[in-house]
C-alpha cells in the first residue's frame, strides 16, 4: 500500500481538524434586547390616546411600545412623561436603568427651550410677538441648552454604560400651505416656528453627536404630513394637551419609521 506525500497528510489532518471545529462550536445567542424609553411628551405618547394611569399620558400608541412590539424585546421600560425637561430625566428617568440596558431612547429638549409657551405666543399673539418668542427659544436652546443635555446623556450613559443611546428629535410643527383654517396661524407665524424647530434640531444633534449617541432625525419623515397638511400627522390646535403633538399615524409612521430606518 502507498502511503500519501507527507504534506498531503498534513493538509488533510488540518482540513479534518478545522471541519470538526467548525461543527462543534456552538451557535452564538443573540443578547437579550433590553428597552428603556425616556423622555417627554413626544416618548410618551401624548397625543394619541387612551394614556395610562401613570399621569405621564403614556400610550400604547407611541413609538417606544410599539418598536418594543416589533423587537422581541425581553424587557422594557417606559418612563418617558409628558411635560418632562431634561432635569425631569436625571432626576426621575434615570433611575429606571441599569448596567442590563443595551437600548435607550430620548426626545428632550423642546420643554427646556420653552416649547407650550412658543405656541401659545404664536397662536394668540402677532406676527412680532411670535417671532420674539421663537428667536428667545432659539437663544436659549443656544446658550443653555447644550449643558443640560450633555449632563443629561452623561447621566445616560453612567447608569447603562453598555447602551445604545438614540437620541430622536422633533418634527417640523406645520405645512406651509397658504392657508391653515379658521384657527390657523398666518404663513410668517408657521414659517417662524418651523425656522425654531430646524434650529432646535441642529443643538439637540450636535450634543448627541457629542455624546456618541445615534441621532434620529424625524423632519423628513414627517414632511407632507404637519398641522394644515390634508393627511396630518400632527395634531392641530386643540382645547387639551393634544395639541401640536403627534397623533397615532405620526408616531407609527413619523416616530417609527424614521426609529426603524435607522437600523437601532
Amino acid at each position: 500500500m502507498r502511503l500519501r506525500p507527507p504534506l498531503v497528510r498534513a493538509a488533510l489532518a488540518l482540513t479534518l481538524a478545522l471541519t470538526g471545529l467548525a461543527i462543534a462550536a456552538p451557535a452564538q445567542a443573540a443578547p437579550a434586547l433590553t428597552y428603556a424609553a425616556l423622555g417627554d411628551s413626544y416618548s410618551s405618547g401624548t397625543g394619541a390616546p387612551p394614556y395610562d394611569s401613570s399621569g405621564c399620558e403614556r400610550s400604547q400608541r407611541a413609538y417606544a411600545p410599539l418598536w418594543a412590539s416589533a423587537n422581541a424585546v425581553t424587557s422594557f421600560r417606559f418612563v418617558a412623561c409628558s411635560g418632562a425637561v431634561t432635569a425631569d430625566v436625571r432626576n426621575n428617568q434615570v433611575s429606571a436603568l441599569d448596567t442590563s440596558v443595551n437600548r435607550v431612547t430620548i426626545t428632550i429638549g423642546g420643554n427646556d427651550a420653552g416649547f407650550a409657551s412658543v405656541l401659545t405666543t404664536c397662536q394668540l399673539g402677532s406676527d412680532s410677538a411670535c417671532a420674539t418668542a421663537v428667536n428667545n427659544g432659539k437663544a436659549f436652546a443656544s446658550n443653555q441648552l447644550p449643558a443640560r443635555l450633555d449632563q443629561t446623556y452623561a447621566a445616560i450613559r453612567s447608569r447603562a454604560p453598555s447602551a445604545r443611546l438614540i437620541v430622536l428629535g422633533y418634527p417640523r410643527i406645520f405645512e406651509l400651505t397658504s392657508s391653515c383654517g379658521l384657527f390657523g396661524m398666518s404663513l410668517y407665524k408657521r414659517t417662524v416656528i418651523n425656522s425654531g424647530a430646524d434650529h432646535l434640531a441642529s443643538v439637540i444633534a450636535a450634543r448627541a453627536a457629542a455624546a456618541g449617541a445615534t441621532y434620529v432625525d424625524v423632519r423628513s419623515a414627517f414632511a407632507g404630513h404637519g398641522v394644515c397638511a390634508g393627511s396630518p400627522w400632527i395634531n392641530g390646535l386643540t382645547l387639551n394637551s393634544s395639541a401640536y403633538h403627534p397623533n397615532a399615524n405620526g408616531y407609527r409612521y413619523g416616530y417609527l419609521a424614521a426609529l426603524t430606518a435607522a437600523g437601532v
